[in-house]
């Protein structure tokens, strides 16, 4: 296939996702191009997308612009579409997408588009939507920047597309566990990194109360009955273990100095 048939390519991040990535690949049949970014997999995540019509790029990197700036740059569409390895696109999202892309109007100046995300957690619909930055005219997409949590910068503007993404996070409270030990330990590191303040017990309790909030009320846990209640303080529970991951580094640190 020539650079100028491909009109669509898709990026897919993986690491450790054989048990998700098989309905993520079908779901992006469409695209012209599937680029698969695999960050270090020992699973048998490459296997599985070896039958599907993919390009795996092996790249181990703890930085996720970086990682989404190489598949960017490994892709070979006009535009770019990143989906998660626990997201799945709907085939009402699907047209959405080409009825955007193609033709796409050049006069508004919209270069990329942010796609609602509908998540579901342990089995249930969330009842709030987030936003997430996923299509882009390659040519436009300047840079992902942002280490853990990413922001793209585009020569242009951003719409936003109806018809939601699915995203399947949390399935099950262990692997709910697994993926937070893992994360705290990269978002501790980098709080440290950057000098956070030192943390005492009140910035626990805040940073616990911040989470819960957010989930229970902004994001209508409320509303969901026992799961709400769990998420949220699962939520809670999260940010706990980020800062005092971060609080054991600087006990370290400071031990360290003073021996």
């Amino acid at each position: 296939m020539n650079n100028k048939s491909i009109l669509l390519s898709a990026v897919v991040i993986t690491k450790n996702e054989e048990t998700r990535i098989a309905k993520c690949l079908e779901s992006l049949g469409f695209c012209d191009e599937i680029i698969i970014v695999d960050n270090g997999s020992t699973d048998k995540t490459t296997d599985i997308a070896k039958r599907y019509n993919t390009s795996i790029e092996r790249f181990t990197e703890t930085d996720f612009s970086a990682l989404r700036n190489f598949g960017k740059d490994k892709s070979k569409g006009i535009w770019i579409l990143y989906v998660d390895a626990d997201e799945i696109i709907t085939k009402d999202l699907e047209k959405e997408i080409f009825q955007t892309i193609d033709p796409h109007p050049q006069s508004d100046n919209v270069n990329g588009y942010y796609l609602r995300r509908q998540n579901y957690y342990l089995g249930y619909k969330w009842p709030v939507q987030d936003k997430m930055q996923r299509l882009f005219v390659k040519d436009k997409l300047i840079r992902w920047k942002g280490k853990l949590h990413e922001t793209a910068i585009i020569d242009g503007k951003m719409g936003v597309l109806t018809n939601p993404l699915i995203h399947n996070t949390h399935r099950t409270l262990e692997e709910m566990v697994a993926k937070t030990n893992e994360w705290s330990d990269f978002e501790a590191q980098l709080r440290f990194n950057a000098h956070h303040a030192n943390i005492a017990w009140w910035r626990l309790i805040r940073v616990m109360m911040t989470g819960f909030f957010q989930s229970f009320m902004r994001e209508g846990g409320w509303r969901m009955g026992t799961v709400g209640w769990i998420e949220s303080l699962y939520q809670a529970f999260s940010m706990f273990i980020t800062y005092a991951k971060l609080w054991e580094l600087q006990r370290d640190e400071h031990v360290k100095k003073n021996t």
